[in-house]
């Protein structure tokens, strides 16, 4: 039996001012810092454009960058370690990320 995909991939996706600054409400479970849980969700999902627009968006509210996770790392030190990040780490290293 041939199991139904969940989701479809979506191309093309609208993503507006306002949809970027939804991002800064996004919730983290319990153990987990909001800036560090909103900048992970935010490269997951967005284009690079987008995500300069939320980094830009999370330092003028006055929020980290440079958030820890539950096992001690950056987002930035998470996205290194993927090969098609570079112009995000770009982005957060040129903002003051650590």
């Amino acid at each position: 039996m041939a199991l139904k995909k969940d989701k479809e991939k979506v191309l093309d996706e609208v993503w507006t001012t306002e949809r970027v600054r939804d991002f800064l409400d996004v919730k983290p479970a319990d153990e987990v810092e909001a800036d560090f849980h909103v900048l992970l969700k935010a490269y997951q999902s967005m284009r690079l454009e987008n995500f300069e627009e939320f980094v830009a968006m999370l330092i003028a509210e006055g929020r980290s960058i440079s958030a820890k996770g539950p096992e001690g790392q950056t987002a930035l030190s998470i996205i290194k370690e993927h090969k098609a990040s570079t112009a995000y780490v770009a982005i957060l290293e040129s903002n003051g990320a650590e």
